[in-house]
């Protein structure tokens, strides 16, 4: 039996001219944490759209879990056991915060009641360190509070592949330590995570491997270190004195 939970081959998506993504092929191992990087506009968010049936794609194919899953829709995606968080974080800010991950649970069919999908709620909450907010409305959440929301709600869905979408954006040094703790924490829980980042020092030191996306086409898939080194990745995306800065942090 393969241990790839999810597979891509030359998966592309258009918007009339315009080519977001261009026969990207790659796969993700059971328990593996992947960064997906490169510059704004490179595709990486239209990908995991594609991944997770919120858009169609135009060209290739998708397995997750042993499954052709190309056509599938986010509800079927959600209830297959693959769950995201957005880059921009809404939750339902008139419902609280345990409504909002019972929600979660009922959407994606990992709760068969109202009572259990609640039950469940309050232990994502405890996990993810929200336990005393339960009862306060979602819209009360700082920036860092809505992020873990997201967390919570998406282990709701007992997701067997977590996709993170810029999940430390706009978090300040101490809150995006403890987004990693908790990251750790969730992987090592058995969840495979993708993880979309623009913070260098994240990814280098959450990743176990960096898949690169520039102008649509996946230019680099490999370990932390190779990338810092590769010529094509360097020019699209780090430059030559932040690739060396990256290499002497490592050192460090």
């Amino acid at each position: 039996m393969s241990d790839k939970i999810l597979e891509l081959d030359q998966v592309s998506k258009n918007f009339g001219g315009n080519h977001a993504v261009s026969a990207v092929s790659f796969a993700l191992k059971e328990g593996e944490i992947v960064g997906l990087i490169g510059p704004n506009g490179a595709g990486k968010t239209t990908l995991v759209n594609v991944i997770t049936g919120v858009q169609r794609a135009s060209a290739g194919r998708i397995h997750f879990d042993g499954l052709d899953v190309t056509d599938q829709r986010p509800f079927q995606a959600a209830r297959r056991g693959l769950a995201r968080t957005f880059q921009i974080v809404q939750p339902f800010p008139a419902m609280t915060v345990l409504e909002n991950v019972a929600a979660g649970a009922l959407f994606g069919g990992a709760q068969a009641s109202r009572a259990e999908a609640t039950a469940a709620a309050r232990t994502h909450l405890e996990f993810v360190g929200l336990a005393a907010f339960a009862d306060r409305p979602a819209s009360a959440l700082t920036l860092s509070g809505r992020k873990r929301l997201e967390l919570a709600k998406s282990l709701a869905m007992k997701p067997k592949l977590l996709m993170l979408d810029e999940v430390n954006a706009g978090l300040n040094t101490s809150e995006i330590d403890g987004a990693l703790t908790l990251i750790r924490k969730i992987a090592d829980r058995g969840v495979t995570i993708l993880v979309i980042e623009h913070l260098m020092k994240v990814v280098m030191s959450l990743a176990q491997r960096l898949l690169v996306l520039h102008h649509g086409q996946l230019i680099a898939d490999g370990v932390p270190r190779e990338i810092v080194d590769d010529p094509r990745v360097i020019e699209a995306y780090l430059g030559g004195k932040f690739a060396k800065r990256v290499k002497e942090m490592q050192h460090g």
